[in-house]
């Protein structure tokens, strides 16, 4: 019972766990696989927007499979994500496509001019 009334304050404790072992997989990253993959997580959290736990914690562990994956096969960051970081940053960000924080507010704004103008019809 207590779980489900913390949950509900503050969201999924499976799902802090999850992002926080995918976090220590990236601080366990040899450089400068971790300094890349810190870099683009911090960029993530920023540029996505992702409001839905599931999304955002499979976004962030495919990003340190991705990272752990390089670094076993020697793999050159540049060879990973190019010439442009922020193009590969949001590309891979738009495969995770889940609920964001601006969908909240493009509703709002939509139902208010709706309101709005009902009256004009």
């Amino acid at each position: 019972m207590a779980v489900k009334w913390i949950e509900a304050l503050t969201g999924s404790l499976e799902q802090k766990k999850q992002y926080k072992q995918s976090m220590a997989r990236v601080e366990a990253l040899p450089e400068p696989y971790r300094a890349a993959a810190k870099a683009f997580n911090r960029y993530f959290l920023y540029y996505a927007g992702v409001t839905d736990g599931d999304t955002l914690v499979t976004m962030i562990g495919d990003h340190a499979d991705l990272w752990e994956r390089a670094a076993v096969d020697g793999t050159p960051v540049r060879a990973i994500v190019g010439d442009d970081p922020v193009e590969f940053a949001e590309e891979f960000a738009r495969a995770y496509s889940g609920t964001q924080w601006i969908d909240k507010e493009r509703k709002r704004l939509t139902d208010a001019i709706d309101q709005a103008t009902a009256a004009e019809a």
